[in-house]
């Protein structure tokens, strides 16, 4: 493959720092969240940057995909995909990380739906690079109107 693209950022003071880009487009701070026994300050955190960039990449990654199910891009108007990553503990000093991505989409039916959630998730580069590393379970939210 050609590399097309290459993001750059730094991380200063872990979890309560700062990351920053190297164009400077992104320059956040960071707060541990209460529930990992931070302050939950303002700051966002890993999580959250990770989930952002999960989230973003599988949206975009559905408009090569729906072809193959059947649609068009046209199709994914109104839609949105969520993703939730999960951090876990195990033994002490074991971590981890899980996800589930929700797919909303007010002009596709579950069936149709489940099935682009699932092609997008063969050819998602996220997808690609958390498969067999981290559980990702796919959801599709409940719309009475789709179909």
């Amino acid at each position: 493959m050609d590399r097309l693209y290459t993001a750059e950022a730094s991380a200063y003071g872990q979890r309560t720092g700062a990351v920053i880009t190297s164009d400077d487009r992104l320059d956040l701070k960071l707060s541990r969240p209460s529930e990992m026994g931070g302050d939950g300050g303002p700051g966002t955190n890993p999580e959250q940057l990770f989930a952002a960039g999960y989230a973003a990449c599988f949206h975009s990654a559905m408009r090569f995909a729906v072809k193959d199910v059947g649609l068009t891009a046209k199709d994914l108007e109104g839609s949105h995909v969520t993703a939730r990553v999960h951090f876990l503990k195990g033994a002490p000093g074991e971590f981890g990380l899980a996800a589930e991505l929700e797919f909303t989409a007010p002009l596709i039916d579950e069936e149709k739906a489940r099935a682009l959630m699932e092609r997008t998730h063969q050819i998602c580069p996220y997808s690609k690079a958390t498969a067999g590393n981290i559980d990702v379970e796919l959801h599709v939210a409940q719309h009475p109107h789709a179909g």
